[in-house]
């Protein structure tokens, strides 16, 4: 299994506490070092500081328990975020009439990013309100746009 797929249903009982679920995990390495990240969210998308911390202490005891990591690695945990990455069906189907701004690995049109309300997605293809579409293997990237 997965360090992240482990990840995730050790943390589901703990978020699930808090009035929370899991948005992500992931487990990078920046600069040198491993990250274990675990991102949540709730219905309301206003994950405070004490949730992180009660999910933190949960996992982070679950873990030390289990040991499943042999290198040395920081644990996190976060709200996933205004700007969040949209990356499961179910995400884009949450955020449908959203404000988005889609990355591209090459430029379509002499742009590699799109900003706009998400209209549609559909088997990973992505549609905004001004008719932009754009294509699973174009998109490298969709996030959650906040403006003020």
């Amino acid at each position: 299994m997965k360090v992240t797929d482990l990840v995730r249903q050790i943390a589901e009982q703990p978020a699930a506490e808090q009035g929370c679920f899991i948005w992500d995990v992931e487990f990078v390495k920046e600069a040198g070092q491993r990250y274990l990240r675990l991102y949540i969210d709730n219905e309301e998308a206003s994950v405070n500081i004490e949730q992180c911390e009660a999910v933190s202490r949960a996992v982070d005891a679950k873990l030390d328990e289990l040991d499943p990591i042999q290198e040395s690695y920081i644990f996190e945990v976060c709200s996933a975020g205004c700007e969040r990455e949209l990356k499961r069906p179910e995400d884009f189907q949450r955020f449908l009439g959203s404000q988005v701004a889609v990355k591209l690995y090459s430029a379509k049109n002499g742009r590699k990013e799109y900003v706009g309300i998400l209209k549609s997605y559909q088997d990973g293809a992505v549609t905004l309100e001004d008719g932009a579409e754009f294509q699973k293997n174009e998109i490298a990237q969709v996030r959650l746009r906040v403006t003020l």
